[in-house]
């Protein structure tokens, strides 16, 4: 393994002639797109982020420095490896140390452009989410469909647990103004069992499921306990295929971004509001009842700050 010393050494013959090949792209590009590619978790992003940071440092650390920069086990360095496609953190610390050579040459990034662009890129990302959901909206005949389905069943029953709840819960604050019959479940185990099949007495037929990164066991068990009970799952998620989505019956699969140590959810979030707007639509005499009511209430008991 090259010293610093020896890695400035050779990033100097890289001026003067010789040439690498990770050098062709910045080298925060390159650790981007290496990092970029798999499902990390919040705690692997931390690393990532610390690589991308400090690389001219961190490339030539050893796994027990390395994991005590970040304040992570050794164990936790190895797993993110094996994540990010290595065999092992000797086959990535290779790698970061020949994109390292690059930083060298073309000379440091200040700390504040590292945190311009890293966030510069995740609204990159999430823009490329969005167009890509635009051009899924050119036939929009099943959002439409399903929006209608939603809007039919009574009991709606709205599920999203662990990080998918703040979904689950915009969706059922917003389908209550134009619903009469809302069931929100946030909370796994038998208490979902419960709420899905009280839902399915009461008459309900349809649940709309949040299922996002990372996806959680206990969401695909209570989708398959609605199956079994009879209701029909409409499903937005991040993955077109998965066991998730093979257990729903309709599923809507958007991009999340994933630049930052924590999912955003832009994609999924217009998502769910065009679902919200198919419901209006589906019933126009109930849905502007129901809002004329609402706003009504909201004026007597001022609920809202005045404009």
């Amino acid at each position: 393994m090259p010293s610093p010393q020896q890695a400035r050494a050779q990033a100097s013959a890289i001026t003067s002639g010789k040439t690498v090949p990770e050098a062709e792209a910045a080298p925060a590009s390159q650790l981007r797109a290496l990092f970029d590619r798999p499902r990390l978790s919040p705690g692997q992003r931390r690393i990532a982020q610390y690589l991308i940071e400090h690389l001219t440092e961190a490339a030539f650390l050893s796994i027990t420095d390395l994991a005590e920069r970040v304040g992570v086990s050794q164990p936790s360095v190895t797993r993110f490896a094996a994540a990010v496609g290595f065999s092992g953190y000797p086959a990535l610390r290779e790698k970061l140390q020949s994109i390292a050579l690059g930083t060298l040459a073309h000379g440091p990034a200040t700390a504040a452009e590292k945190t311009a662009n890293e966030l510069q890129a995740a609204v990159d990302a999430e823009v490329e989410n969005l167009e890509n959901l635009r051009r899924d909206f050119a036939d929009p005949s099943q959002v439409i469909e399903v929006g209608r389905e939603l809007s039919a069943s009574t009991p709606l029953t709205v599920l999203g647990l662990r990080i998918s709840a703040s979904l689950a819960e915009y969706f059922g604050y917003a389908a209550r103004r134009i619903h009469p019959d809302v069931r929100l479940v946030t909370r796994g185990g038998t208490v979902a069992y419960d709420a899905l099949l009280q839902a399915r007495e009461a008459g309900g037929s349809w649940v709309l499921a949040f299922s996002l990164p990372r996806h959680a066991q206990e969401t695909l068990t209570a989708v398959r306990v609605a199956r079994e009970a009879g209701l029909r799952v409409a499903l937005i998620t991040d993955l077109a295929l998965g066991p998730v989505a093979d257990a729903a019956d309709v599923t809507f699969a958007t991009g999340t971004g994933s630049r930052l140590v924590f999912d955003s959810y832009a994609a999924p979030g217009v998502l769910a509001a065009a679902l919200l707007q198919a419901m209006t639509d589906a019933d126009p005499e109930r849905t502007q009842a129901r809002l004329e009511a609402y706003e009504h209430i909201a004026e007597q008991n001022q609920f809202f700050l005045p404009s």
